[in-house]
């Protein structure tokens, strides 16, 4: 299965939009999004393209393919404009030996790890700041951010397919990638 991972769009139609044409083009099964979808937040700046409204139409038409967690900056009020569930803290993905942990990042992160065991991945958002990394044997995944991207970095996503975490951005580069097999 090929996974498209996606954070911290925070109300922006244009990467929005993006990310649905990223999600069709590479024929993946499933869109996960790590939080922060509809909300720019009030120590963000108003991202390109923003508009909630428009936002939520583009990805309630990809309702059934979507796996998401809520973030810092997702509320109730929001989960009343998307068609698919945004409120869990967390979500959990077995691919093949892999189990994934979904989570946005600001309470389970790094710093702060939920009980994993090795061979498992933590894939959180939060930071704006994309990682691909191993710690005591803890696949850390960060795609960064789809509209708001920190660090110097450009807007990203992630892709996972047999077993390769691949970052990339919206022109098509690959950022960095990481196998877990």
């Amino acid at each position: 299965m090929k996974y498209l991972i996606a954070s911290d769009i925070h109300g922006s139609a244009h990467y929005a939009a993006l990310l649905a044409q990223r999600f069709e083009s590479v024929g993946a099964s499933k869109l996960i999004l790590l939080g922060d979808i509809l909300y720019h937040g009030p120590r963000n700046s108003l991202p390109e393209g923003h508009d909630c409204q428009s936002v939520a139409e583009i990805l309630n038409r990809l309702s059934d393919k979507i796996i998401a967690v809520r973030g810092n900056c997702d509320a109730e009020v929001d989960q009343v404009m998307l068609n698919f569930p945004i409120m869990a803290d967390y979500a959990i993905l077995e691919a093949g030996a892999l189990s994934m942990f979904l989570t946005h990042g600001h309470r389970w992160n790094p710093g702060n790890l939920p009980p994993l065991k090795a061979c498992n991945a933590l894939i959180y958002g939060h930071t704006h700041i994309p990682e691909l990394s191993r710690q005591d044997g803890i696949f850390m995944i960060n795609p960064g951010s789809a509209a708001l991207p920190r660090g110097g970095f450009c807007p990203s996503y992630a892709i996972f397919e047999d077993g390769i975490f691949t970052i990339m951005d919206f022109d098509g580069n690959v950022i960095s990638n990481l196998d877990t097999n």
